[in-house]
């Protein structure tokens, strides 16, 4: 094995810990650091050959930094597809159910009670095409949290289809709910 494999093996525990600034779950943190290597590997050699001679240890730490906080913060990396959820920055106490929409799109200072949102949203989901209400349904379901990726290969609709869909539900019942 060269120096500089043998170089990126000894750093695990290094990039382990730029993982972890970025989350707190040992899985997302191996996962990241895994398509890290898997992109070192697959990179062109000679641009990582040159940040190691160039700079050393401290260059390839610096080089990983980026392409961690990337992994973790772009939404145009196969990191983020696959395991972040495209609403991941937006959830609430971790519930990525209807809690979301009625918390932050919605007046809680009057007196209706939670499930009296949960009909209004129910209400504007009837009020859909069928397609749309199912996709979101699946999407949002508390039984089974479903990625875009996973629901793709499940339902056989291309991942990008989804997305859209769920995005222009969510931007209608939120939309709607703001009146009410």
């Amino acid at each position: 094995m060269s120096d500089l494999k043998k170089t990126l093996v000894e750093l695990r525990k290094v990039f382990n810990g730029i993982a972890g600034q970025y989350c707190g779950k040992q899985d997302q943190i191996d996962d990241a650091v895994q398509m890290l290597y898997e992109m070192f590997f697959t990179m062109n050699q000679q641009t990582l050959n040159k940040i190691y001679d160039k700079d050393g240890k401290d260059g390839l730490i610096k080089y990983a930094a980026v392409t961690i906080r990337r992994y973790f913060t772009s939404s145009k990396n196969k990191y983020y597809y696959t395991y972040r959820r495209y609403y991941e920055n937006l959830k609430v106490n971790n519930v990525y159910d209807y809690n979301f929409i009625i918390d932050n799109y919605t007046d809680n200072t009057d007196t209706k009670e939670k499930w009296e949102y949960f009909e209004q949203l129910d209400t504007e989901l009837d009020k859909m095409y069928w397609y749309d209400q199912e996709i979101y349904k699946l999407y949002y379901s508390v039984d089974s949290k479903e990625t875009l990726d996973t629901l793709a290969k499940k339902t056989g609709i291309s991942r990008n289809s989804l997305f859209t869909t769920i995005d222009n539900v969510r931007k209608t019942l939120i939309e709607n709910l703001k009146d009410e």
